[in-house]
């Protein structure tokens, strides 16, 4: 009876190693989406910066082709534009920094709960191969 018993243990650790691996591999592909939110985050902050600095261009050639100086309320208008595009870029990278933190604690606690998993497994498996032993006539 003792394989029995030997038999359950076994079981038990496989399926908490399992478990464990699982949780590893979970919170890897949560690590492996923060780095690819970061990579296309920083794509899409560049081709907004390109697409800025075309329409500040435009503005610039648009004005100086109307006789327009750059005192006075055009550049006001600049200023003006200049503190709201600062908050927006700040927005957008205050975005991608939240979602890269996310995803990994999203990845922390699924390793976590991997193991709390696993933890029980042992316990509970340790617990019936326990009271199988108890159970078993040794003598016999």
């Amino acid at each position: 009876m003792w394989v029995v018993v030997a038999a359950m243990a076994a079981g038990t650790a496989l399926s908490a190693y399992g478990q464990v691996q699982t949780g590893k591999i979970q919170q890897q592909e949560f690590e492996r989406q923060a780095e690819e939110e970061k990579i296309a985050a920083e794509g899409r902050e560049l081709e907004r910066k390109q697409a800025l600095k075309k329409v500040l261009a435009d503005n610039n050639v648009s004005q100086s082709m109307s006789g327009i100086t750059g005192d006075g309320t055009p550049a006001s208008m600049s200023l003006g534009s200049a503190k709201k595009i600062g908050s927006s870029e700040a927005m957008f990278a205050l975005q991608k920094n939240l979602t890269i933190a996310q995803r990994k604690r999203q990845g922390k606690n699924a390793r976590s709960i991997a193991n709390i998993g696993a933890t029980s497994t042992l316990l509970k498996g340790g617990a019936a191969a326990y009271a199988q032993g108890e159970s078993t006539d040794w003598t016999a």
